[in-house]
């Protein structure tokens, strides 16, 4: 109490000169229509400022639940898709039966681990054996092809990433021929060589480049890239195709894993020709 009366005595002046200063203010305020409606909506931008600021806060901090939220429902929209579905030719017979025609089914998993600068380069990602992840399944980002599981434990899974020099992907473009997407380890992280496409076919840059559906890795018409550069020097019947790709490696955070359903039934019974 006694240093409270002493700071009252010190600064006596100050706080009368403060206490007048609103007083005056107040009275101004109140009296006068013109100031008092200038008051009220200075005071209500002020408000407004505060609390734009104050969701914006908010809205950062909630990012990842956000983010977490709209992954789970491509999820779910992915799983929709028709051509998740292949049904054998039923002609001649009837089928009451509609849902065992899935073909594909994608799980969506956190990237823990990315790597773009080496020769070989792989994804980490958090979704393992006890989350029916497999070798061998499709993986793909949220705007194309990203890699292939290749080996896994109970909760985490390596992919070999499409920048990897013994990834092959089986790929189309728009008039119909198929080729090969490869990388080459001299590239950077955005460009892959599409391989195999005749110059007789119809090219031009720009075309999307997708899968082909001719393995069981991934469904037809995921984005692969997109043609950029066309070279027919030489002598040879190919095109040589430089591609950018769908997929950003840089920011990959999170990727669909696809089951293929009915893959190892095709795996075995091609396996019985090569034999």
């Amino acid at each position: 109490m006694r240093n409270l009366i002493i700071f009252i005595r010190q600064y006596f002046n100050f706080l009368l000169f403060v206490a007048l200063e609103i007083f005056c203010l107040t009275m101004v305020l109140r009296d006068n229509n013109f100031q008092h409606t200038a008051y009220l909506n200075s005071s209500e931008a002020i408000t407004a400022w505060i609390y734009k600021k104050y969701n914006d806060v908010q809205y950062y901090f909630k990012l990842k639940d956000t983010n977490d939220s709209l992954v789970a429902q491509n999820t779910r929209l992915l799983n929709q898709l028709a051509v998740d579905f292949d049904r054998p030719d039923t002609t001649g017979r009837t089928v009451t039966d509609t849902s065992s025609g899935r073909k594909y089914q994608y799980l969506y998993a956190r990237v823990v681990n990315n790597s773009v600068n080496s020769p070989n380069n792989y994804i980490t990602i958090h979704r393992g054996r006890l989350q029916n992840v497999k070798p061998d399944m499709g993986v793909i980002s949220p705007s194309g092809v990203a890699g292939i599981v290749r080996s896994v434990s109970d909760n985490y899974a390596v992919v070999m990433s499409v920048l990897n020099r013994q990834t092959s992907i089986s790929a189309r473009i728009d008039s119909g021929y198929t080729g090969t997407v490869a990388w080459q380890p001299l590239q950077n992280a955005v460009h892959g060589i599409l391989k195999d496409i005749p110059k007789s076919a119809r090219i031009k840059k720009g075309d999307p480049v997708v899968t082909s559906g001719f393995s069981t890795l991934f469904p037809p018409g995921i984005p692969i890239g997109y043609v950029e550069k066309i070279s027919d020097k030489g002598t040879g019947i190919f095109h040589t195709i430089t591609i950018r790709f769908a997929t950003n490696f840089y920011n990959l955070q999170y990727v669909y894993i696809i089951g293929d359903l009915g893959g190892n039934e095709q795996k075995t019974l091609e396996a019985t020709e090569t034999q």
